[in-house]
This record gives structure tokens, sequence and C-alpha cells, in this order.
């Protein structure tokens, strides 16, 4: 681990102890990290975003924070009707902010209704303002966007539903 690694986890080992996150787990590689912390649950005002960047920088693999959920009041959400058993979820690979547009005003990749083929790109996701684009992994019809544009998503967090051909 190079110096500049080490800095970084040091910096998000300090984010993880002010944010009162209870349990913690990382892998990157053959490296894995958890780390369990004394506190309970998590502070209610945790800044996800914040811990999505630090996360984003440190590490392109997904993150699986074990219980850092925010709590409702630190993260707004409406929520989903579950959708069909036969429709395939198209999930969210990292934590990051949801766009369905690649610019403010532009229309959205996507709308329900319309037909993607494997491959797609759907949305993006960001990420220490990184954009990532994430494809479709199925083919078939939009038929329900579950995320709401400009607001964070976590990891394996549902971004849309898809009836296969």
């Amino acid at each position: 681990m190079d110096s500049k690694e080490l800095s970084e986890l040091r910096e998000l080992v300090e984010f993880l102890k002010a944010s009162e996150i209870a349990e913690f787990k990382w892998t990157r590689g053959e490296v894995q990290l958890e780390m369990k912390f004394q506190s309970a649950a998590p502070a209610p005002g945790i800044d996800m975003t914040h811990l999505a960047q630090l996360m984003a920088h440190a590490a392109p693999a997904p993150v699986l924070p074990a219980a850092a959920a925010a709590s409702p009041a630190a993260v707004e959400s409406t929520p989903a009707a579950a959708p069909e058993p036969s429709h395939h979820i198209v999930k969210s690979p990292i934590v990051g902010t949801f766009y369905e547009s690649p610019a403010p005003g532009s229309p959205p990749f996507v709308k329900v209704g319309d037909v993607v083929e494997a491959g797609q790109i759907l949305c993006i996701v960001e990420a220490m303002k990184l954009m990532n684009e994430i494809e479709a992994d199925a083919s078939g019809e939009i038929v329900e966007r579950i995320a709401q544009s400009g607001q964070p998503v976590e990891y394996g967090q549902p971004l849309f539903a898809i009836r296969a051909k």
C-alpha cells in the first residue's frame, strides 16, 4: 500500500468514526478490511454522499457498508411499489448520485416504455465527481424507473425494472 492509499484509508477511518457507523466491510482485490466500532447505530445526520465520494476515490470496487443505512430523516426517498417478479431489476453497482440524463435539461437516456438492448446506457451514477454510465444487463422494455434523478443511491439499490423480451 503506497502513501497515497494509506492517507485515503486514514481519511476513511476518521470519517467512519465521526459518522458513528457501527460496522464496515470493504474488499479491493485480495485486500479485505472489516471494522467494527462500539457505536450501536449510525448518526442520524450521516452524509452518505461524502462516504460514497471517499470510497469511490479510495476504491473502484463496489462498497458494501454493513449497518450504514442513513436514517429516514437523512435521506428522502419515496417507497416504490414492488416490481413484478417476472421483471428484471437493474441495480446500482456503486454508491453515488443517480442521474437520468447526461446533462441538466437534456432528455433522459431512457424512459418508461422504451425498449432497450443489453449494454445500452440507462443512466449515470456520479461518485466522487466521476460519472459512471450504468448499462442495461438485459434486453426488454423499461416498465419502471425506480430511482429519482438527483437523489443518492446505495450499492445494490434498484434503479430500473425491465420486462424481458
